[in-house]
C-alpha cells in the first residue's frame, strides 16, 4: 500500500550534518524506548522486508529525484518489550550497506526506534531496502515497520510510505 503526500516548503525539517544522519547510534540515539533484556528464552520471532527509495527516475528516466528515508520500527504491544536483533539496509543489487545494531536490543511497550538517510546518501538506489529481524519472549502483537520517503524538484515536494512485509517461508503446501 502506498500512501502519497504533497507537501510545502519544509526548511531545516533535517538539520543535522548528512554525516551525523547517515550513523544511527540506536542506544544512545533511542535511550528512553529501550529497556533491559529479557533473561526468558525467545520463544517468538519474525522479521520484515522493508522497501526503501533514496533515488527514483522521473521524466521517462531523464531525471532522478533523491528522497531522504527514515524507517520506523514500532512496538506495538502494550505490556512486553520487542528484541530487535537485526537491522541491515541493502542497496539495489542486494549488498548490505549498512547494519545498524550491534547487538539486540530491546524496545519497551509502545516504544519506536527509527534510522534516518539523508537525501544526499544514495547507496541505496532506486531499490533499496530493510530487513528487520525481531523477537519476544511470548505471544506478542507483530511490531509495525514503515519507510518515510521525503523528496522533491524545484518547489514540488513528496513523500510517500512503504509498509513492511513479513518475511515468511512461500512453498508448496
Amino acid at each position: 500500500m502506498w500512501i502519497v503526500l504533497s507537501l510545502i516548503a519544509l526548511p531545516g525539517l533535517f538539520a543535522l550534518p548528512a554525516a551525523a544522519q547517515s550513523k544511527v547510534n540506536i542506544e544512545q540515539n533511542f535511550a528512553e524506548s529501550l529497556t533491559a533484556l529479557p533473561r526468558e528464552d525467545l520463544a517468538v520471532s519474525g522479521g520484515f522486508y522493508v522497501p526503501a527509495y533514496s533515488s527514483v527516475a522521473m521524466s521517462q528516466g531523464k531525471l532522478r529525484v533523491d528522497f531522504s528515508v527514515t524507517l520506523s520500527v514500532h512496538n506495538a504491544s502494550e505490556t512486553q518489550a520487542l528484541i530487535l536483533k537485526r537491522i541491515a539496509y541493502f542497496d539495489t543489487a542486494g549488498k548490505q550497506v549498512e547494519s545498524y545494531l550491534k547487538a539486540p536490543v530491546a524496545l519497551k511497550p509502545l516504544a519506536t526506534v527509527s534510522i534516518f538517510i539523508p537525501t544526499d546518501d544514495v547507496r541505496g538506489g532506486t531499490g533499496a531496502n530493510f530487513i528487520v529481524d525481531w523477537a519476544a519472549t511470548s505471544e506478542i502483537a507483530e511490531p509495525v515497520v514503515e519507510a518515510l520517503m521525503v523528496g522533491g524538484v524545484a518547489n514540488a515536494h513528496y513523500a510517500f510510505i512503504s509498509q513492511g512485509r513479513p518475511t515468511r517461508t512461500a512453498g508448496k503446501k
